[in-house]
């Protein structure tokens, strides 16, 4: 039977067999066979869901067997931090520097990302370069701003933070690549992403996010750690809607 799963993701790439082949050092009549359902050698399935972006899972679903899954998502933790705010600056900076493709901030206010006149520029950097650049703030009036704000012992402060990050972006608004929605979402988490890597710092209730832990995952073939986090990322990004530049 064939690999529609893998024949569409290929289509998708604007990749055909011919390039494919030559880009894996394999013949083309090997991709059409996978493309019919042969299942490839395991270091074939890790270049190939590589190339496409995609997991391996998803092309091959017989192909790793359970503890093979949770052993690649394991691989997937590369650091983790007991509170944001003992992130170095230099972590930061690399992960968005890291960037290729596509960046990615989901937060309340993160006023310490748009306080960084260093990391603007970057974001600038990467959009100027091809490079997707989404930030999603939360919505400012909407009720769970005010309550988060209450939990976190801030009151209206969490407010007025999203406003000050707002201006503060002010110089990246009409940067073409980069782009600005308001959320409301009740957030579990705020999310950092540099394509296939995500800094996640968990919230807590009754603790300010700077004092909360942060888990910085890579995304593995196999894995599916990090993949919750970033498919969280794309549904919040659908539900919300464009800030205003006013």
């Amino acid at each position: 039977m064939a690999n529609e799963r893998l024949r569409a993701a290929i289509l998708e790439n604007g990749l055909t067999a011919i390039r494919l082949a030559a880009d894996l050092g394999v013949d083309v009549k090997t991709v059409e066979r996978w493309v019919n359902g042969r299942m490839p050698y395991r270091r074939h399935r890790y270049a190939l869901s590589s190339k496409l972006g995609v997991d391996e899972g998803y092309l091959w679903p017989d192909a790793l067997a359970r503890d093979q899954v949770i052993a690649a998502s394991e691989s997937e933790l590369v650091a983790v931090y007991p509170h944001r705010s003992e992130v170095p600056r230099d972590v930061w900076r690399r992960l968005f520097e890291s960037a290729n493709e596509e960046i990615g901030v989901l937060v309340y206010a993160g006023l310490f990302l748009a306080e960084d006149a260093g990391l603007l520029k970057v974001f600038r950097k990467k959009a100027e370069a091809g490079s997707r650049v989404r930030i999603l703030l939360g919505d400012q009036n909407h009720r769970y701003i005010a309550e988060r704000g209450e939990q976190e012992g801030l009151g209206d402060a969490l407010a007025a933070k999203i406003r000050n990050a707002l201006v503060l972006y002010q110089p990246l608004r009409n940067v073409d690549g980069i782009e600005f929605r308001a959320h409301r979402t009740v957030l579990y988490n705020s999310l950092y992403r540099a394509d296939d890597q995500i800094m996640i710092n968990t919230h807590v209730y009754g603790v300010g996010a700077s004092q909360a832990p942060v888990w910085h995952l890579r995304k593995l073939a196999g894995g599916e750690f990090a993949s919750i986090y970033l498919d969280s990322f794309e549904r919040v990004w659908d539900d919300a809607e464009p800030i205003p530049e006013d």
